[in-house]
């Protein structure tokens, strides 16, 4: 029988997560289930911190007769693991979908943050979760994903390609003056314009970057690609929906100020004048696990703390 793994990704600044990872780790080796966690989560914060951390100790999860591995976080993290589980906010799972995406293995996240927009659950509801993720009574969405590639001025081929969950930003590189550019949408110009920025979204991210810049929600099982300018220098530089199947490009003006595109707030690549970045759906989704959570009408009022006061709903 093969033996069911789940690699486990915690944000080691909640002190929750430690008393979270135990009950994950008692469960499991109940279950006859391996964990694997990675190395960056056993180690102190390299960074000064104004609070103290709580790095994963293997050898207290191993005392509750859980089999352990410690990994080395890289793309063959998740390799062989049955799922994802990520213990923490919207940062953590983005940087768990980096271990998961190349993979092909399905992702879950319990919130111990802030809003936690992207988890599927909440930390109270650990036990409820457990028993559907244990018991296999889980379901699996392909969440779109965006393919990312920057080509240098008079070059065809592309210096770098990425991808992103949430988001691309488009920004100035020095936070000085603004960045004039033009945005394409399947090979036609459509606006030039000067701003601080341009964001490229999937639905799943509309909900961060995307709709503090002024975008629209999207519910996540829409297919779609989501321009927004930020803070654009131009009378009519709205937000644009446009289809999965096309790719959005913005050019650098060659006169004008370097670039940066970041990638789910973590995976920067230089943008200089002149360049060109193209946008498109990825070939390969991002596997979500589901259980049994509420609707996505729900979790919008919910996390925005929305006011519905004067609701009766159908008689």
């Amino acid at each position: 029988m093969t033996e069911r793994t789940f690699l486990v990704v915690a944000h080691t600044g909640r002190d929750s997560v430690t008393q979270t990872l135990t009950v994950i780790a008692q469960r499991c080796a109940a279950a006859d289930i391996a964990l694997r966690i990675v190395d960056h989560d056993t180690r102190p914060s390299a960074e000064p911190v104004d609070e103290p951390t709580h790095p994963v100790n293997p050898e207290h999860l191993r005392a509750t007769g859980v089999n352990v591995e410690v990994t080395r976080a890289d793309s063959a993290s998740a390799k062989g693991c049955e799922l994802v589980i990520v213990l923490g906010g919207d940062g953590t799972f983005l940087r768990a979908a980096e271990l998961a995406y190349p993979a092909s293995v399905p992702l879950m996240g319990i919130n111990l943050g802030h809003i936690g927009f992207l988890a599927e659950a909440e930390s109270h509801r650990v036990d409820d979760v457990l028993d559907m993720l244990i018991s296999g009574r889980y379901r699996i969405e392909d969440r779109m994903v965006l393919d990312v590639t920057v080509t240098d001025p008079g070059d065809t081929r592309p210096r770098a390609r990425t991808w992103a969950l949430n988001e691309v930003v488009i920004q100035n590189r020095s936070h000085n003056g603004v960045l004039e550019l033009v945005t394409e949408v399947d090979g036609r110009p459509v606006s030039a314009f000067g701003a601080d920025g341009l964001l490229i979204a999937t639905p799943t991210g509309s909900t961060a970057y995307a709709f503090s810049a002024g975008g629209p929600v999207m519910w996540p099982d829409l297919e779609a690609i989501l321009v927004v300018p930020s803070n654009a220098h131009a009378l009519f530089a709205r937000p644009m929906v446009t289809s999965p199947r096309s790719t959005v490009a913005v050019e650098i003006h060659r006169d004008g100020r370097d670039g940066v595109a970041v990638n789910d707030g973590r995976r920067m690549i230089e943008v200089p004048a002149g360049s060109r970045i193209e946008v498109s759906r990825a070939p390969d989704s991002l596997r979500w696990v589901r259980i049994n959570s509420e609707p996505f009408a729900d979790r919008l009022v919910t996390k925005f703390s929305l006011p519905v006061t004067g609701w009766r709903g159908r008689s």
